[in-house]
């Protein structure tokens, strides 16, 4: 698989592997560090800008390994996913659902996209979402059907955090419409903070059975695309987890491993 970094916040310059990408031209690197209207929530403009760099850099598919820095830019997902012109399943590993109504009117964000790309993108059968809060996943089921958008859920599959303790954990091909094609959307706030350290809550997932459940998924289904976030805050100075240098290199190790492991797949 093909890598695409798109730059928000400039973490990935203190990640050797990420940086080393970069350098050595492995990966394609769009800097969308000048963008306005980007962090947490995505206007019209910006969204267009930022299709537009994509193009520019010669990508004309959803195809390949996409990283997009933190949380505060897990909407590029659906920025990706516009992309993908036959039918698909959506899997996304998160701590939160993600399907939450903006603050301002329709406009894309970090905490809806998911949501938002049910109700638009014609080609997706359903999303599993794997690792999230149980609290948040009752919240949510309430808020959407108290906002009268209960058939939203009809497409939906949570994998509660709490299912994922278990040794004989859920396999979400039981869960996925059989359909051929599937679309991966990882956030590292899934993990427990012994793998990364994100910019949100983060949930308790180990990356073997992250590994474990996309290998099972790629026995049965052509994986078209990835994304990876879940960097650290630009502003993160440290907390009870992790240094700035402590966060740095752990989201790095777990970066390339990922990498290598979706390369190898």
């Amino acid at each position: 698989m093909s890598i695409t970094i798109c730059n928000f916040s400039n973490v990935y310059e203190n990640q050797p592997f990420m940086e080393g990408l970069r350098l050595s031209g492995e990966a394609t690197w769009i800097d969308c560090s000048d963008i306005p209207g980007t962090d947490c929530y995505c206007d019209d403009e910006a969204v267009e800008t930022i299709r537009r760099r994509i193009a520019d850099a010669g990508i004309k598919d959803a195809d390949g390994i996409h990283f997009f820095d933190n949380g505060n830019y897990h909407y590029m997902s659906k920025i990706w996913t516009d992309m993908v012109q036959e039918p698909f399943s959506l899997v996304i590993f998160d701590h939160h659902p993600d399907m939450q109504e903006p603050r301002f009117g329709n406009i894309l964000s970090c905490g809806g996209w998911v949501k938002k790309t049910l109700e638009e993108n014609k080609f997706i059968d359903n999303v599993v979402i794997i690792g999230v809060a149980d609290h948040l996943v009752d919240e949510i089921r309430a808020e959407l059907s108290q906002a009268g958008d209960a058939e939203i859920l009809d497409k939906v599959t949570f994998i509660r955090e709490s299912e994922l303790s278990s040794s004989s954990h859920p396999i979400p091909q039981r869960r996925i419409a059989p359909t051929s094609l599937l679309y991966i959307s990882i956030d590292k706030d899934a993990l427990s903070p012994a793998y990364a350290a994100t910019n949100w809550d983060q949930g308790s997932l180990d990356v073997v059975t992250l590994k474990e459940i996309i290998t099972g998924l790629a026995t049965n289904h052509k994986i078209t695309g990835v994304d990876i976030c879940g960097e650290r805050a630009r502003d993160f100075a440290g907390d009870k987890f992790h240094t700035v240098q402590e966060a740095d290199s752990l989201n790095d190790r777990i970066n390339r491993e990922l990498a290598e492991f979706l390369q190898n797949l």
